[in-house]
C-alpha cells in the first residue's frame, strides 16, 4: 500500500492549489495563422483560419475571414503548431545541487508537490500543452493531473504513471547504495519480484489513477551501482506487468538501455522503450515488427555529461561514470534508428538536469541526429498523440481536436531552435501566453 506520507501529500495538494482560480469559458474564435504546421507532417499552409468553439477547433479554412461573432486572434505574422506533447517527463522532480543523497535523505513528498506546481507552469508555457510523466510519486502527480483538469492552476494535459515498477536492486530501488538498516514504508511499493507480485502492483496503481505503468527492465545511470547493460527484470514479471496493464485498458512505457532489455521487452510487448541506448540493427527491426515506439531522451544525456564533468560532486557514486560511458552512443543510436524507419515520439526525461520549461532544447539535438525538422516537429506532435493513445484529441491542428495551439515568430523548419521561444500558447482555447508575455490569471 502507498505510504502515509505519501497519501498525506495527495490529501493536502487541494490547499496547496487554491491560489489559481479556474480560467474563464473560451470565446468563439477565429485565429490567423501566418503559416500553419498542422502536426500531420504535410507541408505547410499560409493564410490560414482556425475557428475555435469553446474548447475544440471547429474547421480550419484557407485564408483570413471572420466568422460572425468570432474574436480574432492575430497571429498572421506567426507560424503556427499544435500544441507540442513530451512523452517523457518527471514533472514533481527537480534538480537540487549538492550531494543527491543528502537531498534524498531530507525531502518529502510534500517539497515535491511546491515543484510541480512550478514546473507545470513552466511547462505549459514553454509550448508543451501534454505531457507524459512516467515517474512521479503516485499521490502527487495524480493530484496534480487532478487539480489542472479541474482549472485550479496551469499546467499541461498530464497522462501519469505513478512510481515505476522494477526489481529489488534496480534502478527505481530507492534503498540502492544505502545503508541496509535504512528503511522508509514507501520503499517497497514499487518493487516487484514476481509475476504475481507484477500483476497486484499494476491493478493497485489503476486504482490509484494512473493512466499507464513505466518499468525498469534495464540497469540506469543516474542511480547508485546498476548497470545500464543488464536486465535486471525476469522475462515472465515484464510479461505479467504488461499483460496486466493491456488488459485494463493501459499502456506500458519500459526504462531499457541494454539490447537485451530492450529486445526482450519489444517481444514481450511494450508499447515505447525509453532511451534504447544499445539497440542496434536486430532491435530495430522488432521495433518496426511489432510497432513499438522509441523515445530517445536525449536532451538528459547531453545535460547529464555536461553536469559530470563540470559537477561530479551533485551526482550519485556512479553515475558519472556510467553517463560518460552510457551518452556517447545515444545520439549514434537516435540516428540509426531514425534511418532504419522506428518510430519515434518526442521525450526529454527532465527531472531537473534540464530546467522544466527547456523541454524544447530535444529539437535541436533530433535534428543533429539527422531527422528533419518537420520530423521532428511530427515526433512531437502526432506521433507523441499516438504513443499516449489520443490522436482525436491532441497532437494535430484539426477539426474536433482541443484547441491546443502554439506560435512562434520565426520559422522552425528552417531553424528548429525558434521552438524554443514560444510567444503565444493556448490550450483547450484559453491563452495562456501572448506576445511572449503570460496572460494574467
Amino acid at each position: 500500500m502507498a505510504s502515509r506520507n505519501r497519501m498525506m501529500a495527495a490529501a493536502g495538494f487541494a490547499a496547496l492549489l487554491a491560489f489559481s482560480a479556474s480560467p474563464a469559458a473560451a470565446k468563439d474564435l477565429a485565429i490567423h495563422a501566418g503559416r500553419l504546421i498542422d502536426g500531420t507532417g504535410k507541408a505547410v499552409r499560409e493564410k490560414v483560419t482556425i475557428v475555435v468553439h469553446d474548447d475544440r477547433i471547429t474547421a480550419v479554412q484557407d485564408g483570413f475571414t471572420a466568422p460572425s461573432g468570432a474574436e480574432i486572434v492575430d497571429l498572421s505574422a506567426s507560424t503556427v503548431l499544435p500544441g507540442l506533447i513530451d512523452d517523457h517527463v518527471h514533472i514533481t522532480q527537480s534538480f537540487h545541487k549538492g550531494d543527491p543523497i543528502h537531498t534524498a535523505m531530507t525531502r518529502t513528498d510534500f517539497d515535491d508537490e511546491i515543484d510541480a506546481v512550478n514546473n507545470a507552469r513552466a511547462t505549459l508555457m514553454a509550448g508543451f500543452t501534454s505531457i507524459r510523466d512516467v515517474g512521479s510519486a503516485t499521490g502527487v502527480v495524480v493530484a496534480l493531473k487532478r487539480a489542472i483538469n479541474a482549472g485550479l492552476l496551469p499546467g499541461p494535459r498530464m497522462w501519469v504513471a505513478g512510481t515505476p515498477l522494477g526489481p529489488t536492486g534496480g534502478h527505481g530501488d530507492a534503498a540502492d547504495g544505502l545503508d541496509p538498516e535504512i528503511s522508509h514504508p514507501g520503499w517497497t511499493d514499487n518493487l516487484i519480484d514476481s509475476p504475481e507480485t507484477a500483476r497486484k502492483t499494476v491493478r493497485r496503481l489503476r486504482r490509484e489513477g494512473v493512466d499507464l505503468i513505466k518499468i525498469m527492465p534495464s540497469g540506469g545511470v543516474m542511480s547508485i551501482g546498476d548497470d545500464p547493460k543488464l536486465q535486471l527484470m525476469e522475462d515472465d514479471e515484464i510479461k505479467a506487468v504488461i499483460d496486466t496493464a493491456h488488459s485494463l485498458g493501459m499502456k506500458v512505457a519500459a526504462h531499457a538501455h541494454g539490447k537485451k532489455a530492450i529486445d526482450h521487452t519489444i517481444e514481450l510487448g511494450v508499447d515505447s522503450i525509453e532511451h534504447g541506448t544499445y539497440a542496434d540493427a536486430e532491435s530495430y527491426k522488432l521495433f518496426k515488427a511489432h510497432g513499438t515506439y522509441f523515445v530517445p531522451t536525449m536532451l538528459v544525456g547531453a545535460k547529464v555529461v555536461e553536469h559530470a564533468k563540470a559537477h561530479p560532486e551533485d551526482l550519485n557514486p556512479s553515475t558519472v561514470q556510467k553517463a560518460l560511458t552510457v551518452v556517447p552512443y545515444m545520439l549514434q543510436n537516435m540516428h540509426n534508428a531514425y534511418e532504419a524507419g522506428v518510430k519515434i515520439a518526442f521525450g526529454t526525461d527532465t527531472f531537473g538536469m534540464s530546467n522544466h520549461g527547456e523541454n524544447a532544447q530535444e529539437f535541436k539535438l533530433l535534428v543533429g541526429a539527422g531527422m528533419p525538422p518537420m520530423e521532428a516537429i511530427k515526433a512531437a506532435t502526432w506521433n507523441a498523440a499516438d504513443l499516449i493513445g489520443d490522436t482525436a484529441d491532441i497532437g494535430t491542428v484539426q477539426p474536433g481536436r482541443y484547441a491546443d495551439i502554439i506560435a512562434v515568430d520565426a520559422d522552425p523548419l528552417k531553424d528548429v531552435t525558434v521552438l524554443e521561444h514560444v510567444a503565444f500558447v493556448m490550450k483547450g482555447g484559453v491563452v495562456y501566453k501572448a506576445k511572449g508575455v503570460a496572460v494574467a490569471r
